[in-house]
C-alpha cells in the first residue's frame, strides 16, 4: 500500500501481461491469483480523481466498467494455453449490488460468497451456497443429476 498510486493502478495489469507472456509465449497454462482485485478498482478511482473526472456511482471513476471489462477480458484460453484466475474481491459492506464488486462478478464464471453472519454463528466454512453462483451449473455442462441434486438443495436452503 506505500506505492505509488501510478504503480498502484497498473500491477494488476502487470501481472496480467507476465501471466499472457508464459501463455502466449511459452505454452504454459497459468493459474493467476489476485488479491484484491478492489485494489484495481481503488486505484482507478484515485487516478480518475487526480486526473479531474466526474465521479459515476457511488464515487467510483466513470470508466469502471471499461477498466474491469478490459482487464477481465484479458484472462482467456488461446489456442496456446489458458489463464485461469482465482480473485479475492472486496465487497463494500457487504453489498452485492456496489458497483465495484457488481462490475467484476459479471465477468466470473463461478463466485463463492464468504459471510460474516454465517461466521457470527460459529458455522465453517463460511460459504454462503445460496449467494455464490456459478455459470458452469448448467444441465448441458453438468450432468442433469446434478443439476438437479444442486437446484433442489438450494430450493430447501431457502424456504
Amino acid at each position: 500500500m506505500n506505492e505509488p498510486l501510478g504503480a498502484h493502478a497498473r500491477i494488476a495489469l502487470t501481472g496480467l501481461t507476465i501471466a499472457e507472456y508464459f501463455r502466449d509465449e511459452e505454452g504454459q497454462d497459468v493459474l493467476l491469483f489476485i488479491d484484491n482485485i478492489f485494489r484495481f478498482t481503488q486505484a482507478g478511482s484515485e487516478v480518475s480523481a487526480l486526473l479531474g473526472r466526474i465521479p459515476s456511482a457511488v464515487g467510483y471513476q466513470p470508466t469502471l466498467s471499461t477498466d474491469m471489462g478490459g482487464m477481465q477480458e484479458r484472462i482467456t484460453t488461446t489456442k496456446k494455453g489458458l489463464i485461469t484466475s482465482v480473485q479475492a474481491v472486496y465487497v463494500p459492506a457487504d453489498d452485492l449490488t456496489d458497483p465495484a464488486p457488481a462490475t467484476t462478478f459479471a465477468h466470473l464464471d463461478t463466485t463463492t460468497v464468504l459471510s460474516r453472519s454465517i461466521a457470527e454463528l460459529g458455522i465453517y466454512p463460511v460459504a454462503d451456497s445460496l449467494d455464490s453462483k456459478s455459470r458452469m451449473l448448467d444441465p448441458r455442462i453438468v450432468s442433469r443429476e446434478h443439476y438437479e441434486v444442486t437446484t433442489t438443495v438450494q430450493k430447501i436452503l431457502q424456504d
